[in-house]
Parts: C-alpha cells; sequence; structure tokens
C-alpha cells in the first residue's frame, strides 16, 4: 500500500474540455510532442484523433486517452468531444479524473459549450485551469477574453494561461500548472475492502482481444488472469490484458489505483461492457462484508437514445450487410442501439437509437464509408409517452401513435444560448417559429445568455441551422434533457391514391401540422411521376383531410376532329371508352411510391 501511495504522488489525471472547434486537439498534439511522448517524424494534425471523418469536421468524436511522462509524473489525458450530443460520455470522463483544463478561443470567447463544460467540471468537483488558445492569431483578443474567462472561474486574470496551440507558445507552463494545481488521486473509502475497482468511461472493440474497456482504478491492482465481474451488467470474465495508452496501446504486468489504462474482456458483445458500469475483483467481493451493488461506483446510468431514425436498405445493399454494419458500429459506439423495423413501401430495415442530430450524421457517414453500405432513412422520431384507455406506452414509431390519445408527454430539453448582443432580438424572435419558453436572459462579457426550454423535437427541426442564420454563425448553444411535459402534437398521415404511404407519417406539433401537410403534398407532386389515371395525394389528421393536391392523369391524344376524313362520332366513343377504362383502372391502382421519390423527400 505504501509504494501504491507513492505512485499516486506523482500521477495527474485531467481532461482538456472545450468548445467545438476551440483547438482542444491541438493543445494535445502540443502536448504529445513537448513531453517527448510521440516523436516529431510521427507528429500529424490532431493525432488522437484517429477517425478520419475526426481530421475531416475538426472536431473529437471518439474521446482518447494517452498517458505523458514529464518531469517524473505521469499525466494521464484524456481529449474529450465537445459537442452536446456526446455530454454523457463526457460526464464519465470527468469522473475518471481529477483536474480540467476549460480552454477558450480568444477569436470566439466563451460559448454555450463552454458554460457546459464549465458547470459539469465544478459538479464533479475537478480542480480548473483556465486557459486562452489561439493567441498568435491577428484577430485575437487575448486579454480581454482572459478577463471574461477569470469571471467566470471565480481566478484573478494573471492566473489565466495565453497559449498557442499551433505554435506550442506557452504549454510547458501550462504543463508545469498541470503538475502544480491539480491533486493526486485520493484513496477512497473502500480501498481497505477493494482488492480491485475501476471506473468503465469509455469502450473499444479490438478483432483479437474484445471489447477493450477503458478504465481508471480507483482502489487496488488488477492483472492479466484476474476473475472480475461488472456490477451494474453483472456479467464474470478473466482480464485477458491491462495496458496503458501511449497512445497506442501497450500492455503491461499491472494497473494500480490512481492509474488510468484498459483492460481486454474478451468478450464480443459491445453490450456486455457499459460505460459508466464499475469493474471489481471478485475476490474484493468475496472478502467484502457488504453486497456487490455496495462497491458500485457513483453516477451509473445507461446513454439513453433520445431521436429514433429506421434505416432502410436501398437497392445496391441488402439487409444483412446493413445489419452487420450497425453491429460492427456498435462494438465501438456503445451509445447506438437498434432494433428491428418494416415498412410496406421500404421492405425490411433497423429503427436506430441516437443521441441527437450530430450522432445520426456520425453514424450515417459511418456506415456509408467504413462498410459501404447504401441505405434510405425516416423522418427522425423521438419518443412519446402516449395514454390511451387508461393505459400508458411508449411511442417511438409515428404510424403507432394512436389517432385520437388521451394524454401525450413529450421529452423536453433545458438549453443556454449564448450569442452575441446586436444579435439577440434575432435569436430571441426564434420563438415565434420554434416552441421556445425563454426563462431568463443575462449578460456575459459581450455575449448575451439566454436560458430557455423547448421540446426535443423542435431541434430536430433544423434549429441548429437557423440559430446560425438568425445569428450570422456567432451564436451557439448546449442542452441538457429535462423532464416530459404534456404535448400537444397530430399525427399526419399522408395518402396517394386514397392509400396511406406509412414512411412518410410524422408525428408534427399542432400548430405547425398545417404547413407540414401543404408542403408535403407539393412536394410529392413535384416529385412521383404521372400514370394512367389521376393521383390524389392527401395529407390526413385525425380522419379529416387538411391538404390535397392531384396529379393529372397522363392524356393520350386521339388527334383534332374534323381533320384528314376523321368521323367525330368514332372519336367521341374512343373518349368515353378511354374513360371508362381509366375509371376502371382507377379503382384497382395501387401507387408504388419509388425509392428515389422516398429519398427526395425524405431529405432535411
Amino acid at each position: 500500500m505504501h509504494t501504491m501511495q507513492q505512485e499516486r504522488r506523482f500521477i495527474r489525471n485531467f481532461v482538456i474540455t472545450a468548445h467545438v472547434d476551440h483547438g482542444k486537439s491541438t493543445l494535445a498534439d502540443r502536448m504529445l510532442e513537448q513531453t517527448g511522448t510521440i516523436e516529431a517524424r510521427r507528429m500529424k494534425p490532431q493525432y488522437l484523433d484517429q477517425l478520419d471523418l475526426e481530421r475531416e469536421r475538426g472536431i473529437t468524436i471518439k474521446m482518447a486517452p494517452v498517458r505523458m511522462q514529464y518531469k517524473g509524473h505521469e499525466l494521464n489525458l484524456i481529449d474529450t468531444p465537445g459537442h452536446s450530443d456526446f455530454s454523457y460520455e463526457v460526464s464519465r470522463a470527468l469522473h475518471a479524473v481529477e483536474g480540467a483544463i476549460l480552454l477558450v478561443d480568444v477569436t470566439k470567447g466563451i460559448q454555450a459549450q463552454t458554460l457546459s463544460n464549465f458547470r459539469n467540471a465544478k459538479k464533479a468537483g475537478l480542480t480548473i485551469i483556465g486557459a486562452v488558445n489561439k493567441i498568435d492569431l491577428p484577430s485575437a483578443h487575448p486579454e480581454r477574453i482572459a478577463m471574461e474567462l477569470a469571471n467566470l472561474l471565480g481566478v484573478s486574470p494573471e492566473e489565466i494561461f495565453h497559449i498557442s496551440g499551433r505554435s506550442g507558445q506557452g504549454v510547458m507552463e501550462l504543463l508545469d500548472a498541470v503538475i502544480e494545481r491539480i491533486p493526486p488521486p485520493a484513496e477512497t473509502s473502500a480501498a481497505k475492502q477493494c482488492a480491485g475497482r475501476a471506473l468503465i468511461f469509455d469502450s473499444l472493440y479490438n478483432d483479437h482481444k474484445g471489447i477493450l474497456a477503458y478504465v481508471r482504478v480507483m482502489d487496488g491492482a488488477l492483472r492479466p488472469g484476474d476473475d472480475v465481474s461488472l456490477i451494474a451488467g453483472g456479467a464474470k470474465f478473466k482480464i485477458k490484458e491491462v495496458g496503458r495508452f501511449l497512445p497506442e496501446h501497450q500492455a503491461v504486468k499491472t494497473l494500480t489505483a490512481g492509474e488510468i489504462g484498459y483492460i481486454a474482456t474478451g468478450f464480443k458483445e459491445a453490450a456486455l461492457v457499459t460505460i459508466g458500469d464499475t469493474i471489481v475483483r471478485l475476490d474484493s467481493i468475496l472478502h467484502a462484508d457488504v453486497k456487490p451493488k455496495i462497491l458500485a461506483l457513483p453516477g451509473y446510468r445507461e446513454a439513453t437514445p433520445v431521436v429514433f431514425i429506421s434505416f432502410y436498405p436501398d437497392g445496391k445493399t441488402e439487409f444483412d450487410d446493413l445489419k452487420k454494419g450497425l453491429e460492427r458500429l456498435r462494438l465501438t459506439d456503445a451509445a447506438l442501439s437498434f432494433e428491428p423495423d418494416s415498412n410496406e413501401a421500404l421492405g425490411r430495415g433497423l429503427k436506430v437509437g441516437l443521441l441527437g442530430q450530430l450522432h445520426f450524421e456520425i453514424t450515417a457517414t459511418r456506415l456509408t464509408r467504413e462498410f459501404g453500405c447504401a441505405f434510405i432513412t425516416s423522418f427522425p422520431s423521438i419518443a412519446y409517452h402516449v395514454k390511451e384507455k387508461g393505459m400508458w406506452r411508449v411511442v417511438k414509431d409515428p404510424h403507432e401513435f394512436p389517432l385520437d390519445p388521451d394524454e401525450v408527454l413529450q421529452p423536453m430539453i433545458a438549453m443556454e444560448i449564448l450569442a452575441p448582443a446586436p444579435y439577440m432580438s434575432q435569436v430571441v424572435n426564434m420563438k415565434n417559429v420554434f416552441a421556445l419558453d425563454i426563462r431568463s436572459i443575462h449578460t456575459l462579457g459581450d455575449n448575451v445568455a439566454i436560458e430557455a426550454r423547448m421540446p426535443l423535437a423542435e431541434l430536430i427541426r433544423d434549429f441548429d441551422d437557423q440559430l446560425k442564420s438568425n445569428s450570422a454563425g456567432y451564436a451557439s448553444f448546449s442542452y441538457e434533457l429535462d423532464g416530459d411535459d404534456k404535448a400537444d402534437v397530430e399525427k399526419l398521415e399522408i395518402l396517394v391514391a386514397e392509400e396511406v404511404v406509412p414512411a412518410l407519417t410524422r408525428i408534427v406539433s399542432r400548430r405547425d401540422a398545417e404547413y407540414e401537410a401543404r408542403k408535403t403534398v407539393e412536394r410529392l407532386k413535384e416529385l412521383l411521376p404521372r400514370q394512367q389515371f389521376a393521383q390524389a395525394l392527401q395529407a390526413r389528421i385525425r380522419g379529416r383531410i387538411i391538404a390535397r393536391e392531384t396529379i393529372a392523369a397522363m392524356k393520350k391524344k386521339l388527334g383534332d376532329f374534323g381533320k384528314n376524313g376523321g368521323d367525330r362520332t368514332r372519336k367521341m366513343k374512343l373518349w368515353k371508352k378511354q374513360e371508362r377504362g381509366k375509371e376502371r383502372l382507377q379503382s384497382m391502382a395501387r401507387v408504388n411510391v419509388p425509392v428515389e421519390v422516398f429519398r427526395e423527400i425524405l431529405k432535411k
């Protein structure tokens, strides 16, 4: 134990946290370079971002841990995603460390995710070090932004570090502050009865070793061959390998209290290892005078999908290939969930549960690039709690939504919007388009901070794009789930030739129902091919048609009456025969909506 305490004294665990595109990954690059963790010849931009998609978009999607040696200390850094969609994963990382560097881009200033990250780090009890980045840019205002950050943290401006992640200026001083200000890992109250215990803050799939659990060891030690159990999941296994992040995986003999590393579980199913679970050695459970649940580390909860989108293979991809692609993705993305779905028009598909719009975009892009899948996606939907005939149930599929429910509850979000003061009125006026309930407005430096509440369903109606266009791209927002409220929504059904097209059924706000109905039938009229008979395009709510368009039938040219000796009576007979034929055809008609039409109309 004495040796472990000695080792702990020289360990510092911390995260870099910032708003999207404020330079987290670039700062991590310079730290890897200046500590000699990565040789200069192997260095590449955004080194810890392993996905091509991360480099292209300039954002961190998967958190990345790395161990650095600096001035006799072991520095364990976790580079975390900055977007609200991944806030659950970030919260687990915050429980695995003792400190955080809160980074702000001096050309953009404090933004919504900066505030959210600050509050989460404070709530987790972390020591927070403030730093302003990109001070070498000509448009930088380091002194002013440093003053705003100091006010937020409640420290003097002199305690804010001025750095350039690009050139490396000030990075060594920041590393010195990590050693001086962030405390070493402390012994927990359960240490004496725990032979080995660790928190899972992320996971990754390895073809040879199965699921790798990324862990922070809280008590005791963990070694290959140890019999361990997952407290929340219940699965038991023998550890195959333990190791550290350099940043490549390097196997070691032991992970001890305070260290960050990985554990090879051997599991091939992603669902068995969940972020936030506790790994504990079985001999701890056997010798402890307590139930296993008592040893669970605090804060465990499973990531809850909030947006549901059905994926259907198109002609180039088989259903089984789409399913295999999603199964492989789930091995590296524990927050991804899916279940079978089917549609009369589009065939077999999979309803995928996602954390938000960005999570959907990333999943769809990776399916296409990494697995060559071609697919069509449904309109995004959310899970409603619906009361019908006195019974409550959860409805994720719009076509399963009852026509006349007793009561409907919908998930809400609490959001914080930060915008430059000149754009305040445009942002506030968005409440006329979205069901945005503004709770408070206050100034924060040169910005206004708007606290509001809104249905989650409104967020997936292009809220982000509208906010950017109303603020010339300067506004930002962060959000978190905030319970359920009564919903004033309707089931909007689209009928083609008097048949409902389930793939186009949506749940819409009552105030937007007529607009959405008109827009959909007008778009269908543009896209659907003409037939030998007239096609009625209708939008229906509670059995009532609220919008209609008609695609006229194709006409067969019978020629001009009276020309070239044609007989008018004969041609009138032909015309009447054609009309009767069209009527019979229409009575038997069943319009198949082409896949290309679905692809176009389901675009945002």
